[in-house]
């Protein structure tokens, strides 16, 4: 999903200043599937009418209202999925594809910065942003040639990776345990947990830009909605 104020945003921090950590459960308001032919959903991506996810060998498309499945595009599809506002990006394996959603075409590909390693993705101000699973990393890198920009270091394990309004927000599965966290996108430093269940994990992630994430739920073959927590108004 195209974000159109994380630079804003960026340019206001001052690095090093600290920040009360916030803390509180998930909550899940949906879940969607299992989904036919499905047994683990990595990436996910809303494009501002339906939710995709990553499925092994398909992107799949389905309807966050009705919860039915509308469109599969046959591509590698092994990790995180995003969306720029035109085109899907989508991790398979070592490298990063441009896909044209229209046609289901891979229109261009990049190496991606783990070299398999890999786990979310976002696009944010015309970058791509990719989580490093057991690397506990954030690269931001350039979507035309891979080169790393940027590198933020998180305790966890990542695994989605989100923007919205200006928030950097990834999820963790670690231990049996998995959170989403709102993040310093120039120190990593964690401003904000909200933790999943018992046994209730996080693969991909992204916001629906208002107030839901979606949350691939991994070998569970589930999408599920968690409420993003509310702002003050400005």
């Amino acid at each position: 999903m195209r974000r159109s104020t994380e630079q804003r945003e960026l340019a206001g921090k001052t690095p090093g200043a600290k920040h009360a950590s916030l803390k509180a459960t998930a909550e899940i308001v949906r879940e969607y599937g299992p989904f036919p032919g499905v047994d683990n959903v990595a990436g996910v991506t809303y494009d501002g009418q339906h939710v995709w996810f990553a499925a092994g060998d398909k992107l799949n498309a389905f309807d966050p209202a009705s919860g039915n499945t509308v469109r599969s595009i046959d591509v590698a599809a092994h990790a995180g999925t995003t969306f720029d506002g035109q085109y899907l990006f989508q991790i398979a394996e070592d490298r990063i594809q441009k896909i044209d959603p229209k046609t289901g075409r891979v229109l261009a590909t990049i190496p991606a910065p783990g070299g398999g390693g890999d786990s979310g993705l976002a696009w944010a101000e015309g970058t791509l942003w990719v989580g490093q699973n057991r690397d506990r990393k954030i690269h931001q890198i350039d979507p035309e040639t891979g080169a790393i920009l940027r590198t933020i270091e998180s305790n966890r394990f990542v695994t989605g990776v989100t923007w919205v309004d200006g928030e950097l927000w990834h999820g963790t599965s670690e231990g049996g345990e998995s959170d989403v966290r709102r993040v310093d996108p120039l120190t990593g430093e964690v401003l904000e947990t909200l933790e999943m269940p018992p046994g209730v994990g996080v693969s991909g992630l992204e916001s629906d830009g208002g107030d839901r994430f979606f949350c691939g739920g991994g070998k569970s073959g589930k999408v599920r909605t968690i409420r993003r927590p509310r702002r003050p108004a400005r």
